[in-house]
């Protein structure tokens, strides 16, 4: 039977999370053995994922798993199964309520390629970070596995992946349309979001005898039938054969589908397929209260991977999550390119400062834990609750943003909560700093009416670690637009304002922004606005993300279509894979890998004033010289390395000649040296000293020797006679230094 391709090593890991060692009983059943050990014949569940089995509530598997366990499931669990045999994923025999699948934390397809579909070479969820444990589009191939093993047995796909490919949607890596996940998987339902109330609902359903095909009336899922006589109070969308005709009805289906997100107004929608099939997707559940929130957290987790990945070193994911704490669901902020508002929602919903002192403090008794808490935080995290009094009743508004372009008027900025919430966990014993790293959203700062900033100076003061990352994504007005992202001028007030409160504190930090290229209603002369603000900031962008088209978000809509759907307006997509990589270019011009790029870049947009030696320019006239594999830039002064006339096997290496003088001294000029090295024939040596005319040399280094050698210092320009450098003009100088700023960090004024 053949099997899946062995798991390869990465090149590189991610640093691995030290582990107490925990027994296996203090996980879910992953053999028959350790079910029986329980003294369980038959489970009710089996959950399949993707990823290593890592029981940490930052991992959705872990989560689903010990809620049901908690309302009196058996459960057990198979983790990255081989998707080439049937065997492996009947590990426990069959269940009696039916499988649970997932493709794990992240989706599959994300997880394998990079933007430009290039393989990746490690993955973070597989014990030793090896990549090659999950399969493509691993929900589908999973579900399609176990149903040809067992033919009845219910089987719920659940997870980021399955969710957010619930409708019809884009898919980038075929660059086509596919049909809903559940048609291509085989599954019976899909539990959408985030799936703790839908799954104990579906749980239940069964366990009271129902079928699998009469599951038509829970919130949060998604079912196939072939008759609508029973499905009430629905609004049906283009079908799959008009998306498939026309990009524009794609568009007006996914407006629908973005209009109706929300649990409290949101209604059921219907998706039409060939051959009398209808997919229906029920209503969003209710997001949880923070009773439900605090309960599910304060499950006993084990809180690090199985003890089967000892030996491979773990599972490298963890350690970004250990000493991380999750302190709310859901995000406001509406990005245009993030899925949120249609996985986890637009209300949030904060944990309490109990629940998350409780859990601070079992962290803190873990043996590894060295006073550090990595990250208190969510999607955002300086959201601690919903928008406005009015979203728990009345649901998010269909017709305006909470923040967007502009703050609404009803938002409630207020970081008093939070504040409060850091201020106890760093007086927590064993604590010594508590960090803000996943992110806050400057705008709903700025937006907060405290005039002391009460939460930015403590901020400053506690919760930084020499850096705070924030996501403008980009500076020009057009493009922010686009992506549902606020004006330039609030990002640029939010760093003075960053600036002046650690100059008062006596602190050096620094705003470090994240950056994307070449997102919908991006041509290159945006692409161009934002290089010029990244040399007037003086910052060596190294996070910069070219614009990922993932299932279900509004941008990945106006890829595919080339509309906005909030609009139906038309919008410029840039697609070509050399656009592309000129306006990531130009983000990162100062690196002379880049610089071919950027000039065609700056040619085809029309701005060749920004090519030249005055210091507002980008790039200078003729090209650096290439650096080597190291990326060093070739040393002033010295010949070349190995075979040049100063390295090894050169003219004056081992065994070479001209004792003490070197051949290349600044403006020297060599003399003739007369011993051999290994014993070479002649050959061209490179570099000289700045302006050096070199000599000549008779015998061979390790191989290698007399001949010509070009003259050139800094530059490859032409040899000059008599010593004398190259023409000004032909000289190829350092790029434009930077100003404000120095070493790709923001320096204070």
């Amino acid at each position: 039977m053949s099997k899946k391709p062995a798991p390869k090593s990465p090149k590189s890991r991610a640093a691995k999370a030290p582990r107490a060692a925990l027994p296996a009983s203090a996980f879910l059943p992953t053999t028959r053995e350790e079910a029986a050990a329980r003294g369980w014949d038959q489970l009710d569940f089996v959950y399949v994922s993707g990823d290593a089995y890592v029981d940490h509530p930052s991992f959705g598997s872990a989560i689903i798993t010990r809620v049901l366990e908690s309302h009196g499931y058996k459960v057990g669990f198979i983790a990255q199964p081989d998707w080439n045999d049937p065997e492996s994923i009947a590990v426990f025999g069959e269940p009696r309520l039916g499988f649970l699948v997932s493709a794990g934390n992240m989706d599959s397809m994300v997880n394998h390629y990079t933007v430009n579909k290039k393989r990746r070479h490690d993955d973070a969820y597989t014990p030793g970070g090896a990549e090659g444990a999950r399969p493509n589009h691993a929900a589908a191939v999973y579900s399609n596995l176990i149903r040809r093993t067992f033919k009845k047995t219910p089987i719920i796909l659940g997870g980021i992946e399955a969710s957010l490919r619930r409708l019809a949607h884009y898919d980038y890596w075929s660059d086509s349309l596919k049909r809903s996940i559940l048609l291509d998987s085989g599954a019976d339902l899909i539990s959408y979001g985030m799936g703790e109330r839908s799954i104990v609902e579906i749980a239940d359903a069964l366990a009271a005898g129902l079928a699998v095909e009469d599951l038509t009336f829970i919130d949060g899922t998604v079912f196939r039938t072939r008759s609508l006589k029973h499905v009430v109070d629905y609004q049906m969308l283009p079908s799959w054969e008009d998306v498939s005709a026309s990009k524009r009805a794609f568009a007006e289906s996914f407006a629908v589908q973005y209009r109706e997100s929300d649990p409290v107004a949101g209604g059921r929608l219907v998706e039409e397929y060939p051959h009398g099939v209808y997919v229906v997707q029920n209503p969003p559940a209710a997001p949880l209260t923070q009773n439900e929130m605090d309960a599910v957290y304060r499950l006993p987790y084990a809180r690090t991977w199985h003890p089967s990945y000892d030996e491979a070193g773990g599972v490298p994911a963890l350690s970004e999550v250990k000493f991380s704490l999750t302190s709310c669901r859901g995000c406001f902020g509406e990005c245009a390119f993030c899925a949120l508002t249609f996985h986890q929602g637009r209300i949030v919903t904060g944990r309490s400062h109990e629940s998350l002192l409780e859990e601070a403090r079992l962290m803190t008794e873990e043996p590894d834990f060295k006073g550090y808490i990595h990250d208190v935080g969510g999607p955002t995290a300086n959201f601690r609750g919903p928008a406005c009094a009015k979203q728990r009743t009345r649901g998010a508004c269909t017709d305006r943003r909470c923040l967007g372009t502009k703050p609404c008027p009803a938002l409630k900025a207020d970081h008093r909560d939070y504040t409060g919430l850091l201020r106890k966990l760093r007086k927590l014993p064993g604590v010594k700093k508590v960090f803000v790293r996943s992110g806050i959203r400057f705008d709903y700062v700025m937006a907060d009416p405290d005039p002391d900033r009460t939460f930015m100076r403590e901020l400053v003061e506690h919760h930084v670690s020499g850096q705070l990352r924030v996501a403008p994504e980009h500076v020009s007005d057009k493009v922010l637009s686009a992506m549902g992202k606020p004006p330039r001028k609030v990002y640029d007030e939010f760093c003075r304002l960053f600036d002046d409160l650690n100059r008062e504190a006596g602190k050096k930090q620094f705003v470090v922004p994240y950056l994307m290229s070449s997102h919908p209603g991006s041509t290159l002369a945006e692409a161009v606005e934002l290089a010029e603000y990244v040399r007037d900031m003086g910052f060596n962008p190294e996070q910069v993300q070219d614009f990922y088209p993932t299932p279900s978000t509004i941008s990945t809509c106006m890829y595919y279509t080339g509309l906005d759907p909030r609009t139906m307006e038309p919008i410029y997509v840039p697609k070509s894979a050399r656009e592309k990589a000129m306006q990531r270019a130009l983000i990162q011009y100062r690196n002379p890998a880049n610089y071919d790029l950027v000039r065609e870049a700056l040619v085809k947009a029309g701005r060749t004033d920004l090519i030249g030696w005055g210091e507002p320019c980008l790039i200078r006239p003729i090209r650096p010289k290439k650096r080597d594999e190291a990326g060093n830039a070739p040393r002033k002064g010295k010949n070349a390395g190995k075979g040049g006339t100063a390295g090894k096997g050169g003219a004056a290496g081992k065994g070479g000649a001209p004792g003490k003088a070197k051949v290349a001294g600044k403006g020297a000029t060599p003399g003739k040296a007369r011993a051999g090295g290994g014993g070479g024939t002649p050959g061209r040596a490179k570099v000289a000293g700045k302006g050096a005319i070199p000599g000549k040399a008779k015998a061979g280094g390790g191989g290698g020797a007399p001949g010509r050698a070009r003259a050139g210092g800094r530059s490859d320009a032409p040899k000059s006679t008599k010593g004398r450098p190259a023409p000004k003009a032909q000289r190829v100088g350092k790029p434009p230094k930077a100003n404000g700023r120095k070493g790709g960090i923001r320096k204070g004024r």
